[in-house]
């Protein structure tokens, strides 16, 4: 597949890149970031997956994540993907909570998202396969992480794929979209009314139905404005408790849902991936 570069800096003694290519997922062109720590030639270097809240960008992180430092030191290669398609002819809506910019890394079924909004394919197949043509990435060591809606797509993507995370986190993420007004509007736009069909895109539900992954970390601001509507981590504590799936869920006081959150607690969730992608 080709790749062009759009940018790319010297950070950190590796390289951080933003690249684009045509997406057969989604039908649109694709943005997304790629930070490469140095590295002996030919040597491979495992990869964290990092997946972006409502109305972003691969941009927020990768201007405001603060993990090359950390990345450079624990040898991570960091991939940053885009939220949504987006463009000319891209189905929209004037809601920041739908359409371009929160594409709920699923695959729509419904009108107008179905023909471009699939985010669930190009995230667990189309740019895995890019990657691993383009960069220097082991496939055999992935781990996964996200922020609020990335946070619910780390979960769940993670959850559905144990075979290839090792590792999976989560920052202030939607555990149970199918039990809260941001996840029940966008599954009900995207897949439709019936609630089975959800369930593959809800954390909470695929645990209940017996998916599973080795531990999950989940790091939870205490001052988060959207904690009892819309995120509800204790959710998760309850359905991973009753299954039995080892949960570290850190509820941390003062800090609230921005990149001044993530960004604090980046570095630790990156050495958590590092020491299970060994």
């Amino acid at each position: 597949m080709t790749l062009e570069t759009v940018a790319s800096w010297a950070s950190h003694g590796g390289v951080q890149g933003v690249y684009s290519h045509r997406s057969a997922a989604t039908g649109t062109e694709m943005v997304f970031s790629v930070f490469v720590p140095a590295h002996a030639q030919g040597t491979t270097l495992p990869v964290v997956w990092y997946l972006s809240g409502l109305t972003c960008t691969h941009a927020n992180v990768t201007e405001k994540g603060e993990y090359r430092a950390a990345c450079a030191d624990l040898g991570l290669i960091f991939v940053a993907p885009d939220t949504s398609p987006r463009g000319q002819g891209v189905a929209d809506d004037p809601a920041y909570d739908l359409g371009q910019g929160a594409g709920f890394y699923l695959d729509a079924t419904e009108a107008p998202w179905a023909p471009h909004f699939r985010m669930r394919t190009y995230v667990e197949e189309e740019l895995p396969r890019l990657v691993a043509e383009h960069f220097p990435a082991d496939m055999a060591r992935q781990g996964i992480t996200g922020h609020s809606m990335g946070g619910h797509g780390a979960l769940t993507i993670g959850l559905r794929n144990p075979g290839r995370f090792r590792s999976v986190s989560a920052f202030a993420p939607i555990v149970a979209p199918g039990q809260v007004p941001w996840g029940v509007k966008a599954l009900t736009a995207y897949l439709g009314p019936d609630r089975a069909a959800w369930r593959a895109h809800d954390a909470v539900a695929l645990i209940e139905d017996g998916a599973r992954a080795p531990e999950l970390l989940v790091d939870q601001g205490e001052s988060d404005a959207f904690l009892a509507g819309q995120l509800r981590p204790e959710l998760l504590r309850e359905a991973g408790a009753h299954a039995g799936l080892p949960l570290t869920l850190r509820m941390q006081p003062g800090y609230d849902h921005s990149y001044y959150f993530t960004s604090t607690f980046m570095a630790d969730h990156l050495r958590w991936h590092g020491e299970r992608l060994r």
